[in-house]
C-alpha cells in the first residue's frame, strides 16, 4: 500500500538521461552528479559522480570536457582533456578524442577513437601500489636500510 523508502538506489537503464547540458552551454567549475548525464556543451572543471549512486556520463560528438572525470560508466564521443576514472566501464566511440590517462575496469574502443595517454586497468593500479612498498622484511633505521 505504501511505498517503502529503500536505501539502495534503483539501477540506471541503458542510455538513461536525467540531465542534459546543451550545445551552447559552457560551465566553469566542478560538478557532482548522479543518474544519467548527457553533455553536448563544454565543461571546464571536474565531473565527479556521487559515491554509492548509479551514474553514467555520456559526452556527445560536439561536447568537450577540460578536467578530470570520475564515474562508474563513461561513454565518450567528443573531446576530453583530462584523466578518466571509470569504476565499471568506459566506451570510446568513433569520434572520441582523449588526452589523458584512462583508468578502467572494462574498456571498449571503437575504430576511429583516439587516445593520447595510458590505459590503466584497475587491477594494475593495485599491483603498482603494492610493488612500490618495501619488502616486509626490510626495515629503515636512522636513514639506513637494514635487512
Amino acid at each position: 500500500m505504501f511505498k517503502t523508502n529503500s536505501s539502495k538506489p534503483a539501477p540506471l537503464r541503458e542510455g538513461q538521461v536525467d540531465t542534459m547540458i546543451g550545445s551552447h552551454v559552457v560551465i566553469r567549475g566542478d560538478l557532482q552528479f548522479s543518474g544519467g548525464l548527457y553533455i553536448e556543451g563544454r565543461i571546464i572543471g571536474k565531473l565527479i559522480a556521487v559515491d554509492g549512486q548509479p551514474a553514467s556520463l555520456t559526452l556527445a560528438e560536439n561536447g568537450s570536457i577540460e578536467g578530470e572525470v570520475r564515474a562508474p560508466v563513461v561513454v565518450i564521443n567528443g573531446t576530453l582533456h583530462g584523466d578518466v576514472y571509470a569504476s565499471e566501464r568506459i566506451e570510446l566511440a568513433a569520434k572520441a578524442r582523449v588526452e589523458g590517462n584512462v583508468h578502467y575496469k572494462v574498456v571498449e574502443m571503437t575504430a576511429g577513437s583516439q587516445l593520447t595517454g595510458r590505459l590503466i586497468h584497475a587491477d594494475a593500479q593495485h599491483a603498482d601500489a603494492a610493488a612500490a612498498l618495501p619488502p616486509p622484511e626490510a626495515a629503515i633505521t636512522a636513514g639506513a636500510l637494514v635487512d
